[in-house]
């Protein structure tokens, strides 16, 4: 089957984070099966008891070899663009193939699958390694699950096997991302009518955390010592969202929430600004609570790893990119870098698509590395 083919099938599972993802794993692990693969399957409840599964495949003999990651959840595709067809029922308009997930980033995991089909085993001095996991769009579960406790990912880590995380870059190669971290404060109140004394109005005590809340954002974007001109933007981006879920102008409000989304980069310590959070919440009576806290990935530019990369890739230099990937949990991989078809502008959005031309290379790139790793 052709890359096209694979997105397509991928594609028609709904893998919604919040859902489970065991029956796309299911398709991916029969394929990597019925491709020569020996397969290790690793499953596990998420915070709201839903079951999520991740599989690691290794083809052929030896050490070392090529190690490939891709995510098989997606973010929800509300809304759709159109009323046609469904973004889990695949359609090819043109030069393009529409769908959730088909550029962020089952089309990857599709070309690597259609790379692997060309390669026997008897073709193959060294393994090909192929990890799909669940949960990276929430906050990389699958990943830490996978570093945790698969055999065969600590098998790559002792082998060196050169990594490659599969998500949209244009097939650029970058070698450095940033981190995430994100936390939720919450304030207590109490509900009554408005024109009354009953109430305790929530939203008083969360005025002056957001205050510095916004104190740091602003810090982020003058303090040099918290920027990195490797990247664009080269701040830690701080992202604040806040609700008190009133449903009406009448009501006091119970509760205010404020939610922090914050990107660092390699060699800031973002236990600084956690612990800013927690002394603001701590002030003003607030519940904190952290969701997520993942790694920025780097590794040096001028390794010979990396220039090897860039030369098979025939692109000029390797960059940096500003979001995160499965990579925050796979610092034990010491050879590592981001490196998949499709753009990040695609990912995400209501009209979701990846181009064909970008599956044709990314197969034909995948094939490269296998061939000049493995053979």
């Amino acid at each position: 089957m052709d890359a096209l083919g694979y997105t397509k099938e991928l594609v028609s599972f709904e893998s919604t984070s919040v859902l489970s993802n065991v029956p796309v794993t299911d398709c991916a692990e029969d394929h990597l099966k019925s491709l020569g693969f020996l397969t290790e399957r690793l499953e596990y409840q998420d915070g709201n008891g839903v079951t999520k599964a991740c599989v690691v495949g290794r083809k052929g003999p030896g050490k070392g070899g090529m190690a490939y990651f891709g995510h098989t959840d997606v973010v929800p595709a509300d809304p759709w663009f159109t009323d046609e067809h469904g973004p889990f029922e695949p359609k090819v308009v043109g030069d393009r193939l529409y769908g959730r997930g088909s550029c962020d980033m089952k089309g990857s995991v599709a070309c690597m699958l259609a790379a692997a089909e060309q390669f026997s085993v008897s073709d193959l001095k060294k393994p090909i390694y192929v990890t799909c996991t669940a949960d990276e769009e929430i906050g990389y579960g699958g990943a830490a699950a996978v570093a945790q406790r698969s055999e065969l990912f600590q098998e790559m880590a002792e082998s060196g096997a050169n990594g490659v995380i599969g998500e949209p870059t244009l097939l650029e190669v970058v070698y450095a991302h940033k981190g995430v971290c994100g936390f939720s404060a919450t304030s207590r109140g109490k509900a009554a009518h408005s024109s009354t004394r009953e109430g305790l109005n929530a939203n008083l005590a969360m005025i002056p955390f957001l205050a510095e809340m916004k104190s740091i954002h602003d810090e982020m974007e003058s303090n040099p010592d918290w920027q990195n001109d490797e990247f664009d933007p080269p701040f830690v981006s701080w992202n604040i969202l806040i609700s008190d879920h009133t449903k009406a102008v009448n009501i006091t409000p119970p509760q205010s929430i404020c939610q922090v989304y914050f990107r660092h980069m390699p060699g800031q310590n973002p236990d600084v600004l956690l612990e800013r959070a927690q002394k603001a919440a701590d002030e003003n009576g607030l519940e904190l609570d952290i969701r997520i806290k993942g790694n920025p990935l780097r590794v040096d530019p001028n390794s010979d790893f990396v220039r090897e990369v860039v030369a098979l890739a025939g692109r000029d230099k390797a960059v940096t990119v500003s979001y995160g990937t499965d990579g925050a949990m796979l610092g034990a991989l010491k050879k590592l870098v981001v490196f998949g078809p499709g753009g990040i502008a695609q990912a995400h959005t209501h009209d979701e698509w990846i181009a064909l031309e970008q599956l044709e290379k990314g197969t034909e790139m995948y094939a490269r590395l296998i061939r000049h790793w493995c053979c």
